[in-house]
């Protein structure tokens, strides 16, 4: 009898662990890679078998640079849901519910934003598919941008981790962020067609709800122009 009460006990404590949120993601998981760091883990990681322990392997060695366990946790689950890739959070600007990341991609000399703290947990703002192109698409001034780009499309921002979205109040009391995306003719590199707008939605207690299609900056006169702010 003592033996299952002990057990039952057990399983309680269990359910009630379970059902606690996990401690939220703040400045102190923020972790900059030395001037080594790529190398390091290329020299320990590029003969991983399978290949597909590399990303675990470069998580490793992000431990043994000497990052906190906050950081190295931000990667271990940023990596769950980027199917593999490797960030680490280079800066963190609180807003409340929701706060945003800047993050990181040190094997590949990317960066991009992520909204955290929030539902979902980590939201990747980079995730075009999570976008309102739909409504984008069936804008006039998508059309119009179209008679002059006819392969304008959307791509993620390489966010400088100093400019963070503007943040202002949204239905319900919930929480809107303001992003901006570059628009190009047809790969990452082609003619810069200016930036479509987009907001990121969220309730008042942090649940993402979507996003929305705000408009669109104009075409810089030169093609090559990168001035238009991304954030």
């Amino acid at each position: 009898m003592r033996k299952a009460l002990v057990l039952l006990a057990v399983i309680a404590l269990a359910a009630i662990a379970a059902g606690q949120s996990s401690a939220p993601i703040s400045a102190s998981a923020v972790w900059q890679p030395g001037s080594d760091f790529v190398a390091n883990a290329h020299a320990a990681c590029d003969k991983t078998t399978p290949s597909a322990k590399f990303s675990e392997c470069v998580i490793n060695q992000i431990s043994k640079a000497g990052a906190p366990a906050a950081a190295v946790s931000f990667a271990r689950e940023l990596s769950k849901m980027t199917a593999g890739e490797v960030g680490v959070m280079g800066s963190f600007h609180a807003v409340g519910p929701v706060d945003i990341a800047w993050v990181q991609y040190p094997m590949n000399a990317t960066n991009g934003l992520f909204f955290v703290n929030g539902t979902p947990s980590i939201v990747n703002a980079e995730d075009l598919k999570l976008l309102d192109q739909k409504t984008m698409q069936q804008s006039f001034q998508f059309q119009d941008r179209q008679n002059q780009f006819p392969k304008v499309s959307v791509w993620p921002g390489d966010r400088d981790g100093k400019t963070w979205p503007n943040s202002q109040t949204g239905d319900n009391g919930g929480l809107q962020f303001v992003v901006g995306y570059p628009l190009r003719n047809g790969c990452q590199t082609c003619a810069n067609a200016g930036y479509a707008i987009f907001t990121w939605n969220f309730s008042k207690s942090g649940v993402l709800s979507g996003t929305s299609f705000m408009g669109m900056t104009p075409a810089p006169l030169s093609s090559s122009s990168q001035s238009t702010p991304q954030q």
